[in-house]
């Protein structure tokens, strides 16, 4: 009887100890899944389709676009620019890495039909569809523009719900801050904080290009990223980065990318969540 109950103690804690083992096993693949899940990269854009995004169009409204001003053409996203709007991710998104890849087409259209190439990527936009200039919806924009790509401009109403904290040189460029990277904290609720190295004599000119310009000239493919955790977003253009915000409100949203005016491809729009 005294061995019966022996074996069944040592048999019970076997299963016991196997058991541990498991779920020490089981958690350790969860998390090793999740934090995989969390460094991949994953397409916002597959290259056929627009799956995923949504358009918006001054005077028009959503999905709604007779002009073909956003289509996919040879793996592309193209955008016309032809008329001025945006397509917007059906997602919010919140503390990630977002990155793409553009580069600038021939055609312009009036009335910046001689005027510098411009778009941008609107990040944690919130609220309506057309809420700031009947286009937009409010939000902070990383500018993509010929001389000034990485520019912040808040797309906001002017409240304290839209802002960032910049580190700036003490002395402006006409109206604008300029990013310095251990320079005084500005708070803005509207307007823009220029990228550190934008030409001082920058015009709005097409085919404009500064002095210490890291944009590609027009026609030639460029990388930027925009790292958004927590209250702080970086901007890094060709891998060098080029302007960075704190206590931004707000935290979370969709993403739009421009038209407004310029023809321009994007051939990669990928974002990996970060923990």
């Amino acid at each position: 009887m005294r061995l019966t109950i022996s074996i069944l103690k040592w048999t019970l804690l076997i299963f016991v100890n196997i058991g541990f083992t498991v779920t020490c096993f089981c958690q350790s693949l969860e998390n090793q899944v999740y934090q995989t899940k969390a460094e991949k990269f994953i397409p916002l854009f597959n290259g056929k389709t627009l799956d995923g995004w949504y358009t918006f169009l001054e005077n028009r409204g959503r999905d709604k676009d007779p002009n073909e001003v956003f289509t996919v053409v040879d793996g592309m996203i193209r955008v016309s620019g032809e008329e001025w709007g945006c397509i917007t991710t059906n997602n919010v998104f919140e503390n990630y890495h977002l990155k793409v890849e553009f580069k600038w087409g021939d055609e312009t259209f009036s009335p910046r039909l001689l005027n510098a190439r411009d778009c941008g990527i609107l990040l944690h936009s919130i609220g309506e569809d057309g809420s700031s200039q009947g286009i937009w919806m409010n939000s902070i924009e990383c500018q993509i523009i010929e001389g000034g790509t990485g520019d912040f401009i808040v797309v906001g109403d002017g409240s304290e719900n839209f802002q960032i904290t910049v580190n700036t040189r003490e002395e402006k460029q006409k109206d604008s801050f300029v990013f310095r990277p251990k320079g005084i904290p500005q708070t803005i609720f509207s307007d823009r904080i220029n990228w550190w190295g934008r030409d001082p004599n920058w015009k709005d000119e097409l085919g404009f290009r500064g002095t210490n310009d890291i944009e590609n000239p027009a026609g030639e493919w460029n990388t930027l990223e925009c790292i958004a955790k927590g209250d702080r977003i970086d901007i890094r253009l060709n891998g060098v980065l080029v302007n960075a915000a704190s206590n931004v409100k707000p935290r979370k949203g969709r993403i739009q990318i421009q038209s407004e005016g310029a023809e321009i491809f994007f051939r990669k729009v990928e974002l990996r969540q970060l923990n």
